[in-house]
């Protein structure tokens, strides 16, 4: 047996309580990072990223996280309101917030809802009104685009910077553990007199 219309938007509406609409998010994170991330607060039962429409190849910058129950959405919306909270290295802390109907793509519909459609005619008093918010909607849509491209520029080079800076610390650690393991560092330290127990 089927779940009633009504049953099966109380279940949908659990859903949105338990989770978590995050956004500010790097291009650079991917699905597991995100869940790592999120998992210290408690269990992550699904991540999704939500799609960007205003940019032709889709670089997710929010995702809808649900957790295990809605006390864990609720603990997670308070830590990043708190407290930076960064993801893969980018300085740039991640915004978190109560999940909302309107913002999954595939929900039930409302039992009693009803949508009426109308189309507007150039007589028509809000005509222009439409036509403006239409004109500011490209407008937003292209200065996003310049604003992404840079983004992602930066984020890229300070990733490769990161990663430049993590080789080089690599290298020095791999140096002194060759040194301390192949005696060198006894042989330095009898040599100019050096007790390497006090050494700093």
């Amino acid at each position: 047996m089927e779940p009633s219309a009504e049953a099966e938007y109380a279940a949908f509406e659990e859903k949105v309580k338990r989770t978590v609409y995050v956004d500010n998010l790097s291009p650079q994170v991917t699905e597991s990072v995100l869940k790592t991330a999120l998992n210290q607060f408690g269990n992550v039962t699904n991540a999704e990223f939500i799609p960007n429409y205003m940019e032709p190849v889709s670089l997710p910058l929010a995702a809808l996280v649900e957790m295990e129950n809605s006390k864990q959405a609720r603990q997670i919306i308070s830590e990043m309101a708190n407290f930076p909270f960064m993801m893969s290295g980018m300085p740039r802390p991640v915004r978190a917030r109560a999940a909302e109907v309107e913002m999954f793509d595939e929900r039930p519909r409302k039992p009693g809802r009803r949508i009426q459609i109308c189309w507007l005619s150039p007589k028509d008093p809000d005509f222009e009104v439409a036509k403006k918010i239409k004109n500011l909607t490209r407008k937003h849509a292209t200065e996003s685009s310049f604003l992404l491209k840079q983004q992602v520029a930066e984020e890229e080079k300070l990733g490769n910077q990161q990663a430049e800076t993590l080789k080089a610390n690599y290298k020095k650690y791999e140096l002194i553990d060759g040194v301390l393991g192949d005696g060198t560092a006894k042989r330095l330290a009898r040599r100019y007199n050096v007790n390497l127990s006090n050494a700093s």
